[in-house]
């Protein structure tokens, strides 16, 4: 049944949220279709919906039903589940206005106005250089022209609907603000997103029916043989304990709960791989042990479980004892606290050992086509445990998610060194010194050091495009630099031999990083190449990345 009314309570506002990401999820891959580079990357679609779907977890996790709760319950959801550019503009749309909404149990149309102004305040503020024609614009002159038209007469429904036509009108307008949009032929993609979001809000309204179903479990559903663990097996791994702890002020001073004391007793019992921290009032624990039930005992001393999810490790290992499990595991063990960290992402098993073996306490897993959440850059700040972290994000998609992991870390002081390619990283991470006088110098250090390479990629085309003048034809492979495109041709190595010939001038080395698909026959190609080529000395490194078949980084 469509609503008609004219007041938004926890009820409305939760019909909404759930509609918005159902409609958004129906919509992903379009989403993601429109990216400007034409890269199987799955980006801004599947960005926006997991930042939503963390929405919906903390939306379900809600202690109340008032407009108030349920909005600062997604709100917090969001911004810790917030992936790459478009993921952490949503987020802090939808915290701009928990914000303005703080306290109310309902509200009428004008409050819910200005709250959807103050999110877009919000979501320009989370950028250090807002760009036109993008989500940012879609999410303003939708605001500001549908709370210009607000009267006592209209309702919820027919509000939404206004904005939804002006965030259609908005996003129509995209191309002509944004040039790289207008040669790419394409609208912008986060736009999109969140015109998507908004058009399942009104079918909420309208009293379409949109069912959540399972998109919002986080958890990955694995089919496991429980013939592995029989009566005559032995428990050998123990369990891998999670869960969400919500502490009660009835039970525990909440605002100065002691997590490091947490830590201790799991230790005490025997816990291993532990990862704790408190985000708000809420502590997240994760533990290796073969004694869980002392694990939720003591826990619930301190307030009452969210989530909790308990599973044989002894099953999971003789189900999967690949190399990759085992080094997702050992990613987990907190390290002793020390005075510097440093902490940066990397995509495939050879890039993340490399990373490892130059000096990075920890590597999230993560780049194109995974973009790391906000709370993954907080487990990895809780398990690389210094009083001082750098990190690398490596993708300029998933620095402002770093940089949210920042605002929400209170255990230390972390630097955002803005490298936006793995070339970059490598190069900062090849001069890591912790030898400066203080760590603001060990950041500009940083800083400056990846500054000194500069990165080429090869990617096969998605569909058939121009970008940076460049014509693209589906299939074709495409060599580039950061936002640059620079050559498309069908051949992988001819692509790649015109981006060595033109990112060689006055380097000295070459590292390239084969991909999962290169063959050796490709590499050997390659090999052959830069040796009668004369201009730069060669070393390889098998990355067995996804995505780019070769990265070039040039110092």
């Amino acid at each position: 049944m469509k609503y008609n009314g004219n007041v938004i309570d926890g009820e409305i506002f939760e019909k909404m949220v759930m509609g918005g990401a159902v409609n958004l999820h129906d919509n992903v891959q379009t989403v993601n279709d429109l990216n400007v580079f034409p890269i199987p990357d799955g980006d801004t679609g599947e960005n926006m919906f997991l930042t939503m779907r963390g929405g919906v977890e903390g939306l379900k996790k809600a202690q109340g039903k008032s407009l108030t709760e349920l909005a600062s319950a997604m709100a917090n959801g969001m911004l810790m589940g917030a992936r790459g550019n478009s993921g952490v503009i949503l987020s802090q749309l939808f915290y701009g206005l928990a914000e303005s909404l703080k306290g109310q149990e309902r509200a009428d149309l004008k409050e819910f106005g200005r709250a959807l102004l103050n999110g877009v305040r919000c979501a320009y503020g989370a950028v250090a250089v807002p760009v036109e024609g993008t989500i940012l614009t879609v999410a303003r002159e939708s605001a500001e022209n549908v709370s210009n038209r607000i009267n006592d007469d209209i309702s919820v429904y027919e509000f939404f609907k206004c904005f939804l036509k002006e965030m259609k009108e908005s996003l129509e307008r995209t191309p002509e603000l944004l040039a790289v949009l207008k040669e790419a032929g394409v609208i912008d993609s986060g736009g999109a997103g969140l015109v998507y979001i908004i058009e399942g809000f009104c079918k909420a309204l309208g009293g379409e029916e949109l069912h959540w179903d399972n998109e919002g479990s986080s958890s990955k559903t694995v089919d496991l043989d429980f013939s592995k663990f029989t009566e005559d097996s032995e428990m050998e791994f123990g369990y891998c304990t999670e869960m969400l702890l919500q502490l009660q002020k009835s039970k525990t001073d909440v605002d100065n709960f002691d997590v490091d004391g947490l830590i201790k007793y799991l230790e005490s019992v025997g816990g291993d791989s532990i990862v704790a921290f408190k985000t708000g009032t809420v502590v997240k624990i994760h533990v290796h042990t073969m004694t869980p039930y002392k694990v939720l005992e003591y826990c619930q001393r301190f307030g009452e479980y969210l989530t909790v999810k308990i599973e044989n490790m002894t099953l999971q290992h003789n189900e999967t004892v690949d190399k990759k499990e085992k080094k997702e595991d050992s990613i987990k063990i907190k390290k002793p606290r020390k005075k510097y960290a440093t902490v940066t992402t990397a995509m495939g098993e050879g890039l993340i050992n490399l990373f490892e073996e130059m000096g990075a306490d920890v590597v999230v897993n993560g780049g194109q086509t995974n973009n790391p959440s906000a709370e993954d850059f907080l487990e990895a700040f809780e398990m690389a445990n210094a009083e001082n972290i750098f990190v690398l994000p490596n993708n300029s998609n998933i620095i402002l998610s770093a940089k949210q992991a920042k605002e929400l870390y209170k255990d230390a002081n972390v630097y955002i060194i803005e490298s936006k390619s793995i070339g970059q990283g490598y190069s900062a991470l090849s001069e890591l010194d912790y030898s400066f006088d203080n760590p603001e110098e060990i950041a500009k250090n940083l800083s400056e050091k990846m500054m000194l390479s500069v990165t080429g990629m090869i990617a096969r085309s998605i569909r058939t495009t121009v970008a940076n003048g460049v014509s693209i034809k589906e299939n074709d492979y495409m060599g580039f630099t950061g936002k640059t495109m620079m050559f498309s041709t069908e051949s992988k190595l001819e692509t790649t031999k015109l981006l060595i010939d033109e990112l060689s001038k006055d380097r000295d080395f070459l590292i390239a990083v084969y991909g999962k698909s290169t063959t050796d026959e490709e590499k050997a190609q390659i090999q052959t190449y830069v040796e009668k080529q004369g201009k730069v000395e060669l070393y390889e490194i098998d990355g067995m990345q996804e995505v780019y078949d070769f990265i070039l980084i040039f110092e």
